[in-house]
């Protein structure tokens, strides 16, 4: 068995320091909860000085996100993945799951129980969202700016 040390790596590879920038889900109710354990984390990490209201829009983008893709993109058996990533000005998030049906923003209603998620989406991340079609299904994305 071979082992390596960090000390032993080449200067030009890098070993990731922290929570992973990706979380692989099943479609399970429990999903959402624990893409927002990831997400709190990797923010906690990755972006220690990042107000408490920045890191609940993070937060919420991702759990929103993850909510649609279990109840609309994925079937039993399925699995979804979350990719997080943050730079000086924004946090990206990043959902993709298996089925390529796009999800549409609805107008707001009080007759509905669900259909909110992307208004909400569209609140936090005004014109910084969108889906990106895959070879076998689709990434729904968003950045949050600011922290």
């Amino acid at each position: 068995m071979i082992e390596r040390r960090r000390a032993d790596l080449p200067a030009s590879s890098s070993l990731q320091d922290g929570p992973p920038p990706i979380l692989l889900l099943a479609k399970d109710l429990e999903s959402p909860k624990a893409a927002r354990e990831f997400a709190r984390a990797f923010i906690a990490y990755h972006d220690p000085g990042a107000s408490e209201d920045y890191v609940e829009a993070v937060v919420l983008v991702v759990c929103e996100l993850v909510t649609n893709s279990v109840r609309y993109g994925t079937e039993p058996g399925d699995s979804l993945r979350v990719t997080l990533s943050v730079d000086d000005t924004r946090t990206r998030v990043e959902v993709r799951d298996p089925v390529r049906r796009r999800p549409r923003l609805r107008p707001a209603s009080v007759q509905r129980d669900r259909g909110r998620g992307l208004i909400i989406l569209d609140a936090l991340c005004p014109g910084s969202w969108g889906v990106d079609d895959a070879p076998f299904g689709k990434t729904v994305w968003a950045e949050v700016k600011g922290s």
